[in-house]
């Protein structure tokens, strides 16, 4: 643990993630802070629907992911990744200018524009993070990385999400906003100030400009390994699975649990500290390799625990909105936190060893290009995802069914994707025995131990 803490100690390693933990934490501030705003204070905006604007404000940040990651991906393998970094985070700091013109204008127009915008420099920045980490870790040091960009990753989204409603909460707010979007953009970009050099794999590529010809093409790039695609495919599963559950805690905290605003924020900390727990004992639990045998272990855990939480929610919601101390004191509210501290643990231990597959095996000439087909695909799963819930949640089905369901379309996934790759499973049973192996040779030294005056 204190060696995959010392990354962040260090010049390859640590400015990087602070460059990302500050973007992913300012595009969470705006975007819950712009919800929170249209939401309580519709009248002021527009007269469309808060649902609407909500559904609106999610499909415009993520749309930039399908037009522009392919373009993206082209821009990291020809030019300096750190260059590129910089750049974006100049441009972090241009769009949050642009916010604080939108709010002075009081024009929900540019607003949504500069949402759109920072989903745009979210899509240029994503395969920069990813493509990077091989040039400036050793082999031995990639699950390690990777385990506190996705640990840190969940953190700054719970953090900025929190930071956007506490800021929009206050009265006047939209000062406090721009100037908290702004101070963390500025901050960022210092930070990518000392990222080292990446040299380009491929300063020669001539840039296509065409994002649909060229998307096409990424996702051809990855096709090539069988094990890269589907560990891209791994991904996307995970983050259609874990946006679906996210995208259900504001109803089901109210309509399920009883609870208010509080006991929504009570589960997005569970969840978030079993991701990055799951994240870190996935570097623990691999030593200096990446494990794939935790893959099913942890795909194992999502639909276990996925099918828990579904039974072990209440049958109907308390009578009044409940406070934190009366939430925790409910009946079933502990058996709820644990097993979405579970997810969230098992959750790390399968998505971290998915990415560091997909970057070493990886053509080092198209690495960012297939980390932008990685990204598109997920864009595209958390979007279908989000359509098959609504479909589901509308034909009748409760929020704890629908947990149920995912749970279990989970395991049918994770075996498909075993079937097509048993090395996956191979590697699990390699290391169980292992690790069976390493209990029965520390028992007798631990009673020998006992037995010593």
């Amino acid at each position: 643990m204190s060696s995959t803490l010392s990354l962040l100690r260090a010049r390859r390693f640590g400015p990087l993630f602070v460059t990302q933990f500050l973007g992913a934490f300012n595009d969470n501030l705006f975007k819950n802070a712009l919800v929170v705003l249209l939401t309580y204070q519709t009248a002021q905006w527009t007269s469309l629907s808060p649902g609407l604007l909500a559904n609106l404000a999610a499909g415009l940040f993520i749309l930039p992911f399908f037009l522009f990651s392919a373009s993206a991906g082209q821009l990291a393998d020809k030019y300096d990744k750190a260059l590129l970094a910089r750049w974006t985070k100049l441009l972090e700091i241009l769009i949050v200018l642009l916010i604080g013109a939108g709010f002075w204008l009081h024009s929900l127009a540019v607003l949504l524009a500069g949402l759109f915008l920072l989903g745009l420099q979210s899509t240029l920045f994503g395969p920069v993070k990813y493509a990077i980490l091989p040039q400036h870790l050793g082999e031995t040091e990639l699950v390690g990385g990777n385990a506190l960009i996705e640990a840190g990753t969940f953190v700054a989204i719970l953090v900025g999400t929190l930071s956007g409603a506490l800021l929009a909460g206050i009265e006047g707010g939209a000062p406090w906003i721009t100037a908290g979007c702004l101070l963390v953009a500025v901050a960022g970009y210092l930070g990518s100030l000392r990222i080292p050099v990446a040299a380009p794999p491929e300063p020669g590529l001539r840039l296509n400009p065409n994002p649909f010809g060229e998307t096409r093409r990424s996702i051809g790039f990855a096709r090539e390994d069988r094990s890269v695609f589907l560990a891209i495919l791994g991904i996307s599963w995970f983050w259609l699975y874990g946006a679906l559950l996210l995208a259900q805690f504001p109803a089901y905290t109210k309509d399920v649990l009883g609870a208010g605003e509080g006991g929504v924020t009570l589960l997005l900390t569970v969840f978030t500290l079993g991701i990055g727990g799951g994240s870190l004992l996935c570097k623990r639990l691999s030593g200096q390799q990446v494990e794939i045998g935790l893959v099913p272990l942890g795909a194992l855990g999502l639909s276990l625990f996925g099918l828990d939480l579904a039974f072990a929610s209440p049958v109907a919601a308390a009578g009044g909105p409940l406070g934190l101390a009366a939430l925790l004191a409910a009946p079933g509210t502990l058996h709820v936190l644990a097993d979405l501290f579970a997810l969230g643990l098992f959750g790390g231990l399968f998505i971290v060893p998915l990415y560091t597959l997909m970057q070493l095996r990886s053509a080092p000439a198209q690495r960012a290009r297939i980390v932008a087909a990685n990204n598109i695909l997920n864009a595209l799963f958390m979007v279908l995802g989000a359509l098959a819930a609504a479909l589901l949640l509308a034909a009748g089905l409760s929020i704890p069914a629908l947990f149920g369901v995912a749970a279990l379309a989970n395991a049918l996934v994770m075996l498909y994707i075993f079937r097509l790759q048993p090395d996956f499973l191979h590697r699990c049973a390699i290391w169980l025995s292992s690790l069976g192996g390493l209990l029965k040779r520390d028992a007798p030294a631990a009673d020998e131990a006992e037995k010593r005056p």
